[in-house]
């Protein structure tokens, strides 16, 4: 049985680059040095930002492919 977490390979090869770029980009944009001496909350609030904008790309990725249908 595994732990959370302890699978880190990626699905799509290259993923792990364009994610970690992310990663600086926003810890940049909200002005956040990131590291482990940080405060978790700092850290974790790029996480959640990397989230929500790979929500937003796949979500927008979806309704292109489907045109927007709904059911």
């Amino acid at each position: 049985m595994s732990r959370r977490g302890g699978n880190r390979d990626k699905l799509v090869p290259g993923a792990q680059q364009a994610i970690d770029q992310m990663k600086y980009e926003i810890a940049a944009e909200f002005g956040i040095q990131l590291g482990a001496d940080q405060v978790s909350r700092a850290n974790g609030s790029v996480g959640g930002e990397i989230t929500k904008r790979l929500v937003a790309t796949a979500q927008s990725q979806l309704a292109g492919q489907f045109g927007g249908q709904t059911r």
